[in-house]
């Protein structure tokens, strides 16, 4: 079992920046993954980036080159930091994780993970 909590919310204009964190009550070095998801009104939840205990990361097209994702295993902390934030990035950001070694193709699929935060919000004005 895992606690997650999610901070670094609130709005931004576009152009700007901002940098999500969330901490984790554990962060094995095996065998486990942690994600950020978002969720905008009326639509399906999405996979913006994840990270595996190994290292490897994956980031969704839609913010490639944009957003970046690390950790911080002394902090157990998971961070996103956003960068040239559009309009279209406004969501909830949710943090996700799993304990399971999930492929790199499925590592950006809600099914994957079985423990989430409470999220936080991100809007952006243009």
């Amino acid at each position: 079992q895992v606690h997650l909590m999610e901070s670094g919310g609130g709005s931004v204009q576009a152009g700007g920046s901002q940098r999500l964190s969330c901490a984790a009550s554990v962060y094995p070095d095996r065998n486990f993954c942690m994600g950020w998801f978002r969720q905008a009104p009326g639509k399906e939840r999405e996979g913006v980036a994840a990270i595996r205990s190994d290292g490897d990361t994956t980031t969704a097209d839609s913010v490639k080159g944009r957003f970046t994702i690390s950790k911080d295993h002394s902090r157990n902390t998971l961070y996103l930091q956003m960068n040239s934030l559009k309009p279209e990035d406004s969501a909830m950001y949710y943090c996700a994780a799993t304990f399971s070694r999930v492929s790199m193709l499925s590592l950006l699929k809600t099914q994957e993970y079985q423990h989430w935060g409470q999220g936080t919000q991100v809007t952006v004005s243009s």
